[in-house]
């Protein structure tokens, strides 16, 4: 054992040939691919277990102890890691330096159980120095942080486990259940983006008009607009509230008003200047990079989505170029503050950056994440044209972003100087006073590297304009005199950059967890992207409303903060985690468990829980298949059967609005046409839209109804006694081609398909008939029981029997295609392969035949443009292949033999009565000395366990 290897233990692979490189032969470097055990799912407790952890795999009341069973794809990677450490003298865990990478540290000395001593390993780039660094200065394992991080697995296997199966029963009815889920964060994050919908429906726009005028002088002119009538201000948009009412005392002129006063200024033809106002000003750099602002960034400057910014950043880490990427610290170490400032020095000169270097403090009260903000790795920055031959096009990207951030940090503030000019023009009777803005940059300093995005703006600001030099008393003529009508805007729609600002603003999620909050709502189908915003879908509406009305707590923005508040306590050890969840669960004297939450949540009525009015006679309702408008009709009696109208995919709730639902229900029902008769039947041919696609029927031709010449009346037929009521046949139908369109489809098209399937002829040697048709997977040959997939759908029709015979003289699978491309693209950047957009079984998806990516449900898969289809693929790639599905196990015995829990089974009720009584003091200690213990310890054989039994944790 004296001359085994110290053995290191990372997350992930990438790294390994790094760290191995830089550790030399005296080390093995391996890697546990991320977690290698979770919580147990229901089928995976043993049949002995059940009892206590077979609701949750969380005994709740046996201080919460979790069941935990290594993930079937892991037994691989344990059994190298065992492996591994027969021939170790020391195991060096060099998981990531956050609470997640705490946990699996400790999740792998649980399991791994070393008999030699055992260290942390923290770093926080991937560089030679830093790996070795690391090496020399370890540390113990931070109980802690691994409460902390257990702790919110625990409370969000509770809080998900108990309030996605109302969902599921109230608003999910008819969906499969793992469709909808709530969850501690999503559902907050949910609720924001429906709330902001709700302000957009309920916001009256109010309008305006002002008037704009082009000032000249000495060939110089700039633009000037309304600022003032008669000493009184002229409304903008600013001064009014989202009821469309004024918030103050302003002057209000209508178009009739505006043009009067534009003639009457352009027939003054000259303004007089009555103010010149210079104001100098500074602007400061911001701080480099947290997690939350470099997908902001990110998503404002290179149209990522937050997921595909954390993924590129996760590669950039792994390959050492930048430092680790899940931190809310904006912190620079003192190297990196001397290669920032020697950089700007070299690329802007000496006066680009100040005499003394910037510091900045991280506002975040909890330290778990790491302890420097996201920048280039190393002593010396790498600028991003040097990359270029080791960096794909999304690493490039954002690599350059964060280079500008972190130099840009280090550099001096900008100064500028803003003049405001103020005109007055006699109107007629009026006087009207105009003003212009412009600023000019009398030194850029950091604006020379960087300058930070903005979000949306509600009312925009008048752009800045270069001024000329005049002085009081000038006088200038007016020009180019133009009424503006304006009309006052709701706030702007989220996007992912904005709603990460805003989560973090609210403290709900952390660094580590926002961009897993945004794909989570929208692979539920909460939400959906139009551009970059993100629009609410009506099933968030209805999952959101039960929420706020059964579960208010749990929602409430102040709530969900404070509990990432106590995890943050929990983390830094201020709060203990057992007493933490009994509060939480089951109830305090402060607040109601979610337990008692659950169990009396009462009567929910799902069909109003599913509705909202529109109009006095159009509800929507969402259903089994979506959203529509329900429409009555009050002049029809109580018995009287709703309409139903069907609302367009594409239509946003703020949308519905009273006059387009009326819209809707005065159109004619989309697809319902008639194209002609049928030669052969006499039935009519009719084309229709329905909630599968659209499609052709036939239908019976109306008879003209015999009417009694005297009375005027329907004269119906007997009935004949006794007579049984035949079922009607039903009518033939057929889906249009996706290359079809209920507009334009015509009777002979229609005919052609009704005809399906057609015969193409008989196989000379079994005497089998072959049909093309149409079918769920798309078009296909059939023969017997054999079938062949079709490469287009014109093929139905055109395929010869010889063209038929050569498919089927084709391996069935080994020369299977898939289905066209419906859109392709350049080369993706990682594989270099094109990238095709397609429709597969399940729905589309793109490839670029290495990676498939399903296209996200609500997301227009023909809008989908090259940007976003390589970031599905990186998404994709990054998750790393499917789990392959195993065999299911024999029995509930041998399935234990693989599970592993923090409990001893063996621990009688009189052992955990007394450990259960043991204070709180001395069980931090116990803790903290079973932590160094294995840390430090070599003979020690129970070094693994950093915890006792359930009933001594707290």
């Amino acid at each position: 054992m004296a001359n085994g290897k110290k053995l290191v233990i990372v997350e992930s692979p990438t790294k390994m040939k790094s760290i191995q490189g830089y550790l030399g032969d005296d080390y093995e470097v391996l890697s546990s691919v991320g977690h290698i055990r979770d919580l147990a799912s229901k089928k995976e407790i043993p049949a002995d277990k059940k009892a206590a952890y077979g609701k949750y795999s969380i005994d709740v009341e046996n201080d919460f102890d979790p069941f935990y069973v290594v993930n079937d794809r892991k037994t691989k990677t344990v059994a190298e890691l065992k492996r591994a450490l027969k021939g170790a003298d020391e195991v060096l865990l060099a998981t990531d330096g956050d609470r997640e990478g705490e946990a699996i540290a400790w999740h792998l000395l649980e399991v791994l159980k070393p008999k030699v001593p055992v260290r942390r390993m923290i770093f926080h780039e991937i560089t030679k120095d830093a790996i070795k660094e690391a090496a020399e200065h370890t540390r113990e394992l931070d109980v802690s942080l691994v409460d902390a991080q257990e702790t919110r697995r625990v409370l969000d296997r509770l809080y998900g486990w108990d309030v996605s199966p109302v969902l599921w029963r109230k608003v999910g009815s008819g969906r499969e259940g793992t469709a909808l889920s709530a969850g501690r964060v999503q559902s907050a994050a949910t609720r924001m983006v429906v709330e902001r919908e709700r302000e957009r429906m309920a916001f009256v726009s109010a309008s305006y008009w002002d008037v704009e005028a082009l000032a000249s002088q000495s060939g110089s002119s700039f633009t000037t607009r309304l600022n003032r009538l008669d000493g009184a201000p002229i409304a903008r948009g600013g001064d009014y509230d989202d009821n469309g009412q004024l918030k103050k005392a302003v002057v209000v002129l209508d178009e009739k008003q505006a043009r009067a006063l534009a003639d009457a200024i352009t027939a003054a033809g000259t303004a007089t200047v009555a103010k010149v106002e210079a104001k100098p000003g500074t602007r400061s750099p911001r701080a480099p990079f947290t997690t939350s602002t470099l997908q902001q960034e990110a998503g404002r400057k290179l149209s990522m989505s937050a997921k595909h910014a954390m993924g590129v950043a996760q590669r950039l880490y792994e390959k050492g170029f930048i430092t680790y990427m899940r931190t809310d610290s904006v912190a620079l170490s003192g190297q990196a503050i001397s290669a920032a400032r020697a950089q700007a020095v070299a690329l802007y000169g000496d006066k680009a950056v100040p005499a003394n270097p910037r510091v900045y403090k991280s506002k975040s009260k909890n330290a778990q994440e790491a302890h420097e903000a996201i920048r280039p790795s190393g002593e010396t920055f790498r600028t991003p044209a040097s990359l270029a031959s080791s960096l794909d096009r999304d690493e490039q990207k954002l690599y350059d972003l964060i280079w500008k951030r972190t130099v840009a940090s280090q550099m001096a503030d900008a100064k500028y100087e803003t003049t405001t000019v103020t005109l007055t023009v006699k109107a007629g009777a009026q006087v009207a006073e105009f003003t212009a803005s412009g600023t000019v940059y009398t030194f850029k300093g950091f604006l020379e590297a960087y300058e930070e995005g903005a979000d949306e703006k509600r009312n925009d600001d008048d752009a800045d304009q270069s001024l000329p030099a005049v002085a009081v008393g000038d006088t200038l003529s007016v020009s180019d005199v133009e009424p503006k009508g304006h009309s006052t805007s709701p706030k702007p729609r989220y996007t992912e950059a904005s709603l990460v600002k805003a989560l973090e603003e609210k403290g709900i999620g952390r660094p580590s967890t926002f961009a897993s909050i945004i794909g989570v709502i929208l692979d539920r189908g909460y939400v959906s992207k139009r551009g970059q915003a993100l629009v609410p879908s009506w099933l968030a509406f209805s999952v959101v409303r039960l929420l706020e009305e059964h579960f208010a707590d749990l929602v409430d923005y102040d709530f969900t903060a404070a509990l990432e508040d106590d995890l943050d306590a929990i983390a830094r050890g201020e709060q203990r985690r057992t007493e933490w969840l009994k509060s939480f669960y089951f109830g305090s004297e402060k607040q109601v468990g979610l337990r008692h939450i659950v169990d009396n949540l009462g009567e929910i009525d799902a069909r109003e829980l599913n509705s909202t009015r529109i109009t006095d006679t159009a509800t929507l309702r969402f259903g089994k298949y979506g959203p529509y408008l329900e429409v009555t009709d009050p002049s029809a009696g109580p018995d009287a059967k709703p309409r139903i109208v069907n609302i367009p995919e594409d239509l946003a709730p703020d949308e519905l609005t009273p006059a387009k639902a009326q819209e809707l229900i005065d159109a004619p029902v989309a697809g319902d046409r008639v194209l002609g008769e049928n030669p052969d039947n006499g039935k009519l041919v009719v084309v229709k839209d329905g909630r599968f696609g659209p499609y052709v029927q036939e239908v019976d031709a109306e008879e003209p109804e015999e009417v009694d010449q005297a009375t005027g009346e329907v004269v119906e037929a007997p009935k004949k006694r006794g007579a049984k009521k035949e079922a009607a046949p039903k009518p033939r139908t057929a889906s249009l081609f996706r290359s079809m369109s209920v507009d334009t489809v015509d009777l002979d098209t229609a005919l052609q398909l009704l005809s399906l399937p057609r015969v193409v002829g008989t196989d000379p040697e079994s005497g089998d008939e072959i049909t093309a048709q149409n079918g769920r997977f798309g078009p296909y040959l059939k023969k017997g029981t054999d079938s062949r997939s079709l490469d287009d759908e014109k093929q139905i029709f055109d395929m010869t029997l010889e063209q038929a015979l050569a498919k089927y003289a084709e391996p069935k699978y080994g020369a299977r295609r898939a289905s066209s491309a419906l859109k392709e693209f350049d080369a993706d950047p990682v594989s270099g392969k094109p990238i095709k957009l397609k429709d597969g079984r399940f729905g589309p998806y793109v490839t670029d035949g290495e990676t498939n990516a399903t296209v996200p449900r609500g997301e227009d898969a023909m809008a989908i443009t090259f940007e976003r289809a390589v970031e599905l693929i990186a998404d994709k790639r990054a998750k790393g292949p499917a789990p392959k599905k195993t065999a299911a196990r024999k029995a509930p015995a041998k399935s234990a033999t693989k599970a592993t829990t923090k409990t001893t089974a063996a621990k009688t009720t009189a052992t955990r009565t007394a450990a259960a009584k043991t204070t709180a003091a001395k069980t931090t200690a116990t803790k903290s000395a079973a932590a160094k213990t294995a840390a430090t310890t070599a003979a020690a054989p129970k070094v693994a366990s950093t915890r006792k039994a359930p009933a001594k944790k707290s």
